[in-house]
């Protein structure tokens, strides 16, 4: 049986370009006389939908995609996710469903059993669960036709009480084939490795397992899609990072497993591009280099603007947009002040050379003495403290936003994660921006990024790299005048937010009890400006938004 992965980046909600690369798909398999060619889990909406889905037109489009694709499986498979209809008088009213279609129709119909509802899921919300268990038979095969986290309950602490595959074993199934919406983070590859390949080998079947690709808002994509054999060994994989489409021969002789690579003359995975699950650091830049192609592309932007500081964070926001959307389509913007050192301006300047974008320079001196002209009644007497810095940031992100209004410019946040955890930014200032492309990264991680670019040439400046950190907004400022060194700060933060550590946990892991307290009480007490950010593109186990759900009128810990 020759089976086809079909790894697609798809755009929610819109059905007539989804559906369009399906059947290219689909016609590409015919013409290699595939027997199944297989796509995604909700791949005709689009993951994740959220609540579009409790539109039933919404829901109606994606029933009128699968019924013209249809159409085209006269000699051919299909296997697809989509939304259906509960039509139960009872539960919720959409199934998380994987559409099976055969001789230009629909021949079965497999909901989701697992919902996950954790993290930045969410299909509770939307989904029945699956209660009825059953092998799809195809030309002489029996399959285990899964979704996604339909193979996740195998582990030694199961957060659901069934598993599916326990249930369709017992009907002797040839194979197991998982369609999938699996974010992306810097861990969740070998993750999902382990997951799969421990449900081949311990099922004794081979695995054909088909992921997303692409930037979907602030949730990131990173396709990976394999085939596994029957002693969990991985046969092969498809590209990371973007679309890929591979076809392979699947035959049982003698109750062996053999699965050959169906060679197309088409391109072969350039091995450069196959996870490196060593290399993090390479991971979360070509995951952050995607989420802002991709959310341009499909918000149908092309320009961007940000303001360069000459610091590392603006720096390593300015070469990943450039890498993303091309030089001529970045403005730079150097915003300097009485505070700003002669170094930091042509740090950024050298910067914005190396890459060869336009850059302008505004002064924010005459607009800053205006605004303290403005108040000389309401401050008088009062010395100058955190009031005048947050206005010199305002300031800056008043002309950023102007520029950006009148030419067309989407704004790039440069703010690091370090920062948004602990407050250290000014809201409506240096805060502002249409996506934030370095939110879920730690200042650690910036420097590394910064290292990582800079591997082959000096791309970024090697002073905004080695420099004190400083958001320059008042005489001989350092960030470590207000913060710990990053490098402890980030350990305490990674325990707090990415291991869900108490304070306690984190003081007996030898870090000082004060600082510990302060660095917690900080990260609960910024809540309320993190609600009011851009989206962050998510790269780490835990991000701030959709998947980091926390009050904001609270008292714990703060």
């Amino acid at each position: 049986m020759k089976i086809a992965l079909s790894q697609l980046n798809y755009h929610i909600g819109n059905f007539e370009s989804n559906t369009n690369k399906i059947l290219d798909c689909i016609r590409k398999a015919k013409s290699e006389q595939t027997d199944i060619v297989v796509f995604s889990e909700l791949a005709i909406s689009g993951y994740p939908p959220r609540d579009f889905l409790e539109f039933d037109h919404f829901v109606s489009k994606c029933e009128d995609s699968i019924n013209k694709i249809a159409k085209e499986c006269d000699d051919i498979a299909v296997i697809i996710g989509s939304p259906s209809f509960n039509k139960e008088p009872k539960g919720k009213r959409l199934y998380n469903s994987a559409f099976f279609i055969c001789n230009g129709e629909i021949s079965k119909i497999t909901h989701k059993t697992l919902l996950p509802n954790y993290d930045v899921f969410d299909e509770y919300r939307y989904f029945e669960p699956n209660r009825k268990f059953e092998i799809i038979k195809y030309k002489e095969k029996r399959i285990a036709l899964t979704i996604c986290e339909d193979l996740w309950n195998i582990s030694e602490n199961p957060l659901y009480v069934v598993n599916p595959m326990d249930e369709l074993v017992k009907q002797n199934p040839d194979f197991i084939i998982n369609i999938a919406a699996s974010p992306f983070h810097y861990k969740q590859a070998k993750s999902r490795k382990d997951i799969l390949t421990l449900n081949a080998k311990h099922y004794n079947l081979p695995l054909f397992y088909v992921n997303h690709v692409g930037g979907q808002t602030e949730l990131l994509f990173d396709g990976g899609s394999m085939v596994i054999d029957d002693n969990g060994k991985i046969f092969d994989e498809l590209n990371y990072f973007e679309e890929d489409f591979k076809i392979y021969d699947l035959n049982n002789t003698n109750s062996v497993c053999r699965i050959k690579n169906i060679e197309l003359g088409i391109k072969t995975i350039d091995k450069s591009k196959i996870i490196n699950t060593k290399s993090e650091i390479q991971l979360i830049h070509n995951a952050l280099l995607m989420g802002i192609k991709d959310y341009f592309r499909k918000l149908g932007f092309k320009k961007a603007i940000l303001g360069l500081s000459g610091g590392i964070d603006s720096a390593i926001t300015c070469v990943l947009a450039v890498q993303a959307l091309g030089k001529e389509n970045l403005k730079g913007i150097l915003l300097p002040s009485r505070f700003s050192s002669e170094h930091s301006i042509k740090d950024a300047e050298d910067l914005a050379n190396n890459l060869g974008i336009s850059y302008e320079i505004i002064k924010i001196e005459d607009a800053f003495n205006t605004f303290e002209n403005t108040l000389r009644t309401q401050f008088v007497g009062l010395p100058s403290d955190l009031t005048e810095e947050n206005i010199q940031a305002r300031i800056r992100s008043l002309i950023l936003m102007a520029l950006s209004n009148k030419f067309g410019y989407i704004l790039l946040n440069t703010s690091n994660k370090s920062e948004a955890a602990v407050g250290y930014g000014t809201l409506y200032g240096d805060m502002c921006g249409g996506i934030s492309v370095l939110g879920d990264v730690y200042k650690t991680q910036v420097y590394e990024l910064a290292n990582f670019i800079n591997l082959e040439e000096e791309i970024i400046p090697i002073n905004s790299i080695i420099k004190p950190p400083s958001a320059e907004l008042r005489l001989d400022q350092k960030d470590t005048d207000s913060l710990p060194e990053y490098d402890i700060l980030d350990k305490i933060l990674y325990q707090y937010i990415e291991m869900l550590k108490g304070p306690d946990e984190i003081i007996a892991m030898n870090f000082d009890e004060t600082l510990v307290r302060k660095v917690i009480k900080m990260v609960n007490s910024s809540e309320w400006k993190r609600y009011q950010t851009p989206p962050i593109l998510r790269i780490s186990p835990k991000a701030f938004g959709m998947g980091r759900r926390m009050p904001i009128a609270a008292k714990y810990l703060s």
